[in-house]
């Protein structure tokens, strides 16, 4: 593009470090700066073109920096080649990243493993097609969860074991807790188990269920640990104690640790949960009020980021139970 363009979001959005990709896209020629100096938005880009070349950029804070970094490459005059700093979290969504440029005609070329992993993009653009997008794994996990906590069915059209989207792999952890999980040509069905084991995983690959696995943890009949998640504090929230606040406000009992947590079996009570702007707390603790009684969840209308209906699908799910109740005008950080 040419021009001045300025970049804002949320309140929690100015919170969010973004410093490792502005310096990036300043190793590739492009003029982009923290407008504040904070090394978070508001972002102001002076946007001529992008010259290209060679970068450098952390993996370990999110793997969404790489991702920016592959897509804007096709479109660099010199294309782009990007060496890792560290390692690289949520590894899969590089994958999807990749596999959905190639489909539209770029060349993304991996070059080695662990330090001094490089990933070169070749110039030359996109060409237009037709696409099928998959269902949204993440969003389905939810759903697979619902079955692990009540001993029933959930079936997703659409999702494979050719997908590229790690988070599809939250079945996996599911069958490690009990539950049967069964791919066909059409999809993927997830059954509950009547009885849910506890397990310790390392979430750092599909982060983004974390907190989908901590809305169920507390039902399982030993504790569950999960590893990997420190990048997860720089995200909507500080997610690892957003769920641990959140958890001992419904009664739960939590070990919180720099990297993860460790969840214990508890009694639940109802009450209301904060869930501080963040789309996967409110979708997440929904979870909850299908096995306890009284469980509101503030905010609701955050859910827009990603799945606006998904209060209305979960209904459906719910309404035997007559246990949810989503709170539209309750505070976000309740005492």
């Amino acid at each position: 593009g040419q021009g001045r363009f300025v970049l804002d979001g949320t309140p929690r959005m100015r919170q969010r470090p973004i410093a490792p990709l502005l310096d990036a896209l300043a190793q590739l020629g492009a003029a982009a700066q923290s407008r504040d100096g904070t090394g978070c938005p508001p972002v102001v880009v002076e946007a001529g073109g992008l010259p290209g070349g060679e970068c450098a950029v952390r993996g370990d804070l999110s793997s969404q920096f790489l991702s920016a970094l592959l897509m804007a490459g096709p479109c660099a005059a010199r294309g782009v080649t990007v060496r890792l700093i560290g390692e690289l979290v949520s590894r899969p969504f590089v994958g999807t990243t990749r596999a959905v440029m190639e489909a539209f005609g770029a060349t993304v070329r991996p070059e080695g493993d662990g330090a001094g992993e490089r990933f070169v993009v070749e110039p030359g653009g996109y060409r237009g097609r037709d696409y099928a997008i998959e269902p949204d794994a993440t969003a389905a996990s939810y759903f697979f969860a619902a079955a692990a906590l009540t001993g029933g069915t959930v079936r997703v059209s659409g999702l494979g074991r050719d997908s590229t989207q790690g988070d599809l792999a939250f079945v996996d952890v599911l069958a490690g807790m009990g539950c049967a999980v069964e791919f066909d040509a059409e999809g993927v069905t997830v059954r509950g188990p009547a009885r849910l084991a506890g397990i310790d995983v390392d979430l750092g690959p599909l982060s983004d269920t974390a907190q989908t696995l901590a809305a169920i943890a507390p039902f399982a009949d030993g504790p569950t640990t999960m590893r990997g998640l420190a990048h997860t504090r720089h995200q909507e929230t500080d997610r690892l104690a957003a769920v641990t606040t959140e958890l001992r406000r419904l009664g739960g009992r939590v070990d919180e640790r720099a990297d993860g947590l460790t969840i214990y079996p508890a009694a639940l009570r109802g009450g209301t949960v904060a869930t501080y702007d963040d789309h996967r707390m409110a979708m997440s603790f929904a979870l909850i009020g299908l096995r306890i009684p009284g469980v509101r969840i503030a905010d609701p209308g955050c859910v827009a980021k990603t799945f606006p209906d998904f209060f209305a699908r979960f209904a459906a799910l719910s309404v035997e139970r007559g246990s949810f109740a989503p709170l539209e005008d309750t505070p976000r950080n309740p005492e």
